[in-house]
């Protein structure tokens, strides 16, 4: 069929034609942006998740769905080479900005853009002309205490937020990159926001180390976050988000081909997109049939590997491979951290290191102590794939 009239988008972070399966998380955000904003106590939420399960995308729709509210809001993304309050800076600028600078503004904007001056002089980081412009709140977020400071300034932005009738929505992508000590400021911050009860909530997201994160940094943390978890679809919603987009355009599926792409993809929505597309490519003509999907197979599996895997897989060192490579010896699932070191034919004790820097990196994940996963559904097979044969074990 014209590639040309394709529905199916495969991408990280790329909205789906369907978002099938996620009305319960966005109904909960609703609700939370509803009652922070009408001045009633809510918890911030941080959807958790392996990579490929639309957490991104959900993070857009809530970013859209609080500026629709008539929120300040505003996504940004965590990672490596920026800390926590790098990230925050400019669109917290950009936002008390504008809510200072007009003629409705009180003195709570004015304070919180000085607040932000103080802040910015004790993380060390150079913003120019706002710089220039502004003197700082002696006392307030200038201490140089992160846990400190990030609630200072949080409570200035919720009071200059609450001044003009407005709320706050800081959207944080890829949370567990932060740093323990990142993440029990931030902890701390919406602490003293929520007994305050301010109108400024964090609606965040990360793979599942953020709640072993979580719990390590404050023991309050569960009294402050949602922690909604997402993950492969159910069969009924992922043929939806296959037949409902094909529909849109005439286009239907036969049952057995929506089987088997379920059954390939196990139901998970970025891989449900990728098949979609290559199978939507391949068929001559409607309804896309079972023997188009085993030919488009090959497709799907050729560009996952050449993109959505290979990115994660090129981050790694030899012997961060070779660790991935013992793991997916293993099959599917969560693993004891004895039986990869025995598949390495190494000591526990010499693969920890090896260990704690893929889970920084994001690959693997502790679904419990002592057991360890891939972060990223099906890379035990891309894995078997990518390093064949036990060529591997000598990497």
């Amino acid at each position: 069929m014209d590639p040309r009239d394709n529905p199916f988008v495969p991408g990280a972070g790329t909205p789906p034609p369907e978002l099938a399966g996620r009305h319960d998380v966005l109904e909960r955000a609703e609700i939370a942006l509803t009652r922070i904003q009408r001045g009633r106590p809510s918890k911030s939420l941080i959807v958790v998740g392996l990579r490929g399960v639309g957490k991104t995308v959900l993070l857009v729709r809530f970013q859209d769905q609080a500026e629709r509210q008539g929120y300040q809001a505003t996504l940004i993304e965590a990672h490596e080479g920026k800390s926590l309050p790098e990230l925050l800076i400019p669109p917290l600028r950009k936002m008390l900005y504008s809510l200072s600078v007009t003629a409705a503004a009180g003195e709570k904007g004015r304070k919180a853009l000085r607040a932000l001056r103080s802040f910015i002089g004790t993380v060390k980081v150079s913003y120019g002309d706002f710089e220039l412009g502004i003197e700082p709140e002696k006392g307030v977020a200038d201490s140089g205490d992160l846990e400190v400071d990030l609630g200072d300034l949080f409570v200035a932005v919720g009071e200059a937020a609450a001044e003009r009738a407005t709320a706050v929505a800081l959207c944080i992508d890829e949370m567990q990159y932060l740093s323990s000590k990142e993440f029990s400021a931030l902890i701390m911050a919406v602490h003293k926001v929520s007994q305050r009860n301010l109108p400024l909530v964090i609606v965040g997201a990360g793979l599942p180390q953020i709640l072993g994160l979580a719990g390590q940094s404050k023991s309050y943390a569960e009294r402050l976050f949602d922690y909604p978890s997402v993950g492969a679809l159910s069969s009924e919603d992922a043929k939806a988000a296959l037949v409902a987009p094909a529909a849109a355009t005439g286009v239907e599926f036969a049952s057995a081909a929506l089987d088997k792409i379920v059954s390939l993809t196990k139901g998970y929505p970025y891989f449900l997109q990728q098949w979609g597309y290559e199978v939507w490519n391949i068929a001559a003509e409607s309804p896309i049939s079972l023997l188009d999907v085993e030919v488009a197979t090959n497709a799907a599996i050729r560009a996952l590997d050449e993109s959505f895997f290979r990115v994660r897989f090129d981050r790694c060192t030899p012997s961060e491979k070779r660790y991935m490579r013992a793991l997916a010896q293993l099959g599917e699932g969560s693993k004891r951290s004895g039986d990869v070191a025995e598949a390495l034919n190494v000591k526990v004790t010499s693969i920890g290191p090896t260990r704690s820097k893929l889970i920084l990196k994001g690959m693997i994940y502790s679904p419990q102590h002592g057991e360890t996963a891939f972060t990223v559904p099906l890379f035990d097979e891309y894995m078997r794939r990518v390093m064949p044969g036990e060529d591997w074990r000598h990497v």
